[in-house]
């Protein structure tokens, strides 16, 4: 603990010690502002997100999953994190779920709507979502390079590991034609990678930072994806897995 010093009796003094003082500095290094608009407030999707989400729930989500997708990509330092200054998330009308836009997320009021039963499950759909989108800001991507299901089996890894997603609905293991081919196929997959190496999918995406290579596999797991994925696909081919299961958006057809 801090040392507690007086001064002529009356005023004191707080001397931090310099771990503390450390994680305050990095505290402030690392700090993202977050911004929530409700666009459509008067939509039903919109007063379902007023009703059973909220803004203030929805603030303290986004700083809870910011936290956490630092600590499964190991991101530890300035040097190491996105520079993202300003995370704003909207609620919008269009058709789909959710998308990112530079450091935007913009989520469907109609999809809420349709999505959300039974309503009092709302928070936890949503959180999973933010789990997801919050990753798509925070992750490397290679300059844009990386295959688009990579990234989205990334952002799927860290909701996975948050547990905060229906366990029962998801995409089993085995799944899937391609590695990248997105979501639970490539989030199954990527673990399966992490129990040949751990901190496997950290440690890729920290490859990613400024360019893509699928020699990265090799560099980390000596081997070529295609032969990773032929073996994962042998070890998990005794299993039946229905085409349902192949795809594994939140909600079938889905894309977010």
């Amino acid at each position: 603990m801090g040392k507690l010093l007086t001064n002529m009796g009356k005023n004191l003094i707080f001397f931090i010690p310099c771990f503390l003082l450390l994680a305050s500095l990095l505290h402030c290094i690392h700090a993202v502002q977050y911004i929530v608009t409700n666009k459509v407030p008067n939509t039903p999707g919109g007063k379902l997100f007023d009703r059973e989400i909220g803004v203030n729930f929805t603030l303290l989500t986004l700083e809870t999953v910011n936290k956490f997708i630092w600590k499964i990509l190991e991101q530890r330092t300035a040097a190491d994190i996105k520079n993202v200054p300003v995370v704003n998330l909207y609620i919008s009308d269009f058709q789909g779920y959710a998308y990112k836009n530079g450091d935007n997320i913009n989520v469907s009021g109609p999809a809420l709507d349709m999505f959300y039963y039974p309503r009092n499950k709302s928070k936890f759909f949503f959180s999973s979502l933010m789990y997801h989108e919050m990753t798509h800001v925070f992750q490397w991507h290679g300059n844009f390079t990386a295959p688009g299901g990579l990234t989205e089996g990334i952002a799927d890894y860290v909701m996975v590991k948050s547990n905060i997603y229906e366990k029962e609905k998801y995409t089993k293991f085995g799944s899937g034609s391609r590695w990248d081919e997105g979501y639970g196929v490539t989030e199954r997959f990527l673990e399966y990678c992490d129990s040949l190496r751990k901190g496997f999918t950290a440690e890729l995406n920290k490859k990613m930072r400024y360019k893509y290579s699928d020699h990265y596999f090799v560099e980390l797991l000596g081997k070529p994806v295609d032969q990773l994925w032929r073996e994962y696909k042998a070890k998990y081919g005794k299993k039946q897995v229905s085409t349902a299961d192949s795809f594994g958006t939140m909600f079938p057809g889905v894309k977010y």
